[in-house]
């Protein structure tokens, strides 16, 4: 693989990232740079470390994850998201709760996971390639990076126009982002 080509992926495969960090952005009450940046470090790490398990995977047990990673993104994303939703519809007005300014490790971590399952499908392919998989996923988490701190910037902007339903569409945003991972691997 080309260097236009890894790029290509890379930003590819961190979309689903910064659609994700711009919902948990508008979530928060105006959050900082360094939250973005903690943001896009932990969906970063992830989004590197997921090729490379689908790499290894790929390795030893290439269909059995092909199989299921889907069904497995989707219900991550489906369970936040219906979270999200749900915690959106509480409460009768945006004065009610304290305002938020930093979404939990655990959190973010299970978020960055359930984005990153279909790095792991890549990472799958990847292992019947030539290719350099430390230097695609390297590539993959520093996009991931820059893409997920300009979501959680950008959601920044547009959480003070929705108030509380900024995260109600944030969990439409997960829901969606694993409806369409489970479309793309029927459809596809």
């Amino acid at each position: 693989m080309n260097i236009s080509a890894t790029i290509l992926l890379a930003f590819g495969m961190s979309m689903d990232a910064f659609a994700a960090s711009m919902g948990k952005g508008a979530t928060l009450h105006k959050p900082k740079f360094s939250e973005a940046l903690r943001t896009g470090l932990i969906f970063g790490a992830i989004e590197t470390l997921t090729p490379l398990i689908g790499w290894a995977l790929g390795m030893l047990a290439s269909q059995f994850v092909l199989e299921w990673n889907h069904w497995i993104a989707f219900i991550l994303l489906a369970f936040l998201g219906g979270r999200m939703v749900i915690e959106g519809c509480r409460g009768n007005s945006d004065e009610d709760d304290a305002p938020v300014h930093r979404h939990g490790f655990w959190l973010l971590v299970t978020t960055a996971i359930a984005t990153s399952l279909d790095a792991m499908a890549v990472g799958v392919g990847l292992a019947f390639l030539q290719v350099n998989i430390i230097a695609t996923a390297l590539a993959i988490g520093c996009a991931t990076l820059i893409m997920s701190t300009l979501g959680m910037m950008v959601g920044r902007f547009i959480g003070p126009l929705l108030g509380k339903r900024a995260e109600i569409l944030g969990g439409i945003v997960l829901i969606g982002i694993g409806g369409q991972i489970l479309w793309s691997h029927f459809a596809g």
